[in-house]
């Protein structure tokens, strides 16, 4: 599996490029937070309820002294706000309660899976988001697995699972050293733009050779612009 995977990230970066990333790693909080804005919603919604929330309070010490209600307004642009306020205060809650100070700094030293123990145990947040906090602020070799990143390596074959969880756990178990990130971002990358959840656009995918989708949609196709904003590289 591991040459596979070597193989489809070197087409991926053949036809997409290297993703561009800040040099200064995000702070691990912020990677969560956003993340929780992220889910079931488009980056640039979640990327203006982030804004809206650094905008208006000094820090996530403040951000906590809210209430659901509150909060709730103030991340309405992200759409579940109920759902997304609820897991971000109990998150820094959490935190202040078994740490004394909202921080997360003492993960930095841990083990990847004991990162992800600590983070999942906080009610409210996943595999997903703990997995972005190991990519994004501790450049961790580690792949989160959203849906893009599940459907896309599901119809290449590389796994055959029925849950972004699964897919996860096979993925990193198999991921070459040092391509985390853009293996990553080029899948999501190709599901938004290419291998779409419905009517997938096969006739111009770079991975077309290699895909194993039986429903392969081959009709003919102009090139597709392919949107380089990706949230939790441009907080």
């Amino acid at each position: 599996m591991k040459d596979k995977i070597k193989k489809i990230n070197k087409l991926l970066v053949k036809h997409f490029g290297i993703p561009k990333r800040s040099k200064k790693l995000p702070d691990p909080i912020n990677t969560l937070i956003a993340t929780v804005l992220s889910q079931n919603t488009n980056d640039k919604n979640s990327y203006q309820a982030y804004q809206n929330l650094k905008k208006k309070y000094k820090s996530w010490s403040e951000v906590a002294e809210l209430t659901k209600s509150e909060l709730e307004k103030v991340i309405r642009v992200a759409g579940l706000g109920k759902q997304k306020s609820s897991a971000i205060l109990s998150f820094l809650k959490t935190l202040k309660k078994r740490n004394g100070k909202i921080d997360l700094g003492y993960i930095t030293e841990m083990s990847d899976e004991n990162i992800l123990d600590e983070l999942t145990s906080i009610k409210g947040i996943g595999v997903k988001t703990a997995s972005c906090v190991l990519l994004f602020s501790l450049d961790r070799n580690i792949c989160p697995v959203d849906t893009h990143v599940h459907r896309t390596l599901n119809r290449i074959g590389i796994v055959k699972t029925s849950s972004p969880a699964k897919t996860f756990e096979i993925i990193n178990k198999h991921l070459p050293d040092g391509i985390a990130h853009q293996f990553h971002t080029n899948l999501i990358n190709l599901g938004r733009a290419i291998c779409k959840s419905s009517k997938p656009i096969c006739s111009i995918c770079p991975l077309l050779l290699e895909c194993k989708y039986k429903y392969k949609n081959l009709e003919k196709s102009d090139s597709v612009n392919v949107s380089r904003f990706l949230l939790l590289d441009s907080i």
